[in-house]
């Protein structure tokens, strides 16, 4: 029962990631496909935005980059954020929209952590 009770503290202190970051700190200049170069790096780009105003059409700094996989998004977190795009160090976080905490099962592989939590990858079906 010990046991079982330490494995369903661990599962409690894993954070699921899904397949889009948040990227902040963009160049006014930087475009979706910028981005979306920029982004390859850490693996297949199905998606890429830059966030611009509704009024002036001006970006806002910040954009959505959609991953094939939660894992390549996992990797974009670990090996992109504060790297240099554009002349500015960006900041990669999980995109909070896209999070999944409630999904328990089929969550493939773990990653080290940021804090004291683990970081894994949530399964999309």
């Amino acid at each position: 029962q010990q046991q079982q009770q330490q494995q369903q503290q661990q599962h409690n202190d894993v954070v699921r990631v899904g397949r889009r970051v948040y990227v902040g700190n963009l160049a006014w200049s930087t475009s979706w496909q910028d981005l979306k170069d920029f982004f390859r790096r850490a693996g297949n780009v199905v998606y890429a935005s830059v966030m611009t105003d509704d009024d002036s059409g001006r970006s806002k700094g910040c954009g959505i980059v959609e991953f094939e996989t939660s894992e390549e998004a996992v990797k974009a977190i670990e090996t992109l954020h504060d790297a240099e795009l554009d002349g500015r160090r960006v900041s990669v976080r999980e995109d909070r929209e896209d999070r999944d905490l409630k999904t328990s099962s089929g969550a493939s592989g773990r990653y080290p952590s940021r804090g004291n939590k683990r970081v894994r990858s949530a399964h999309r079906p």
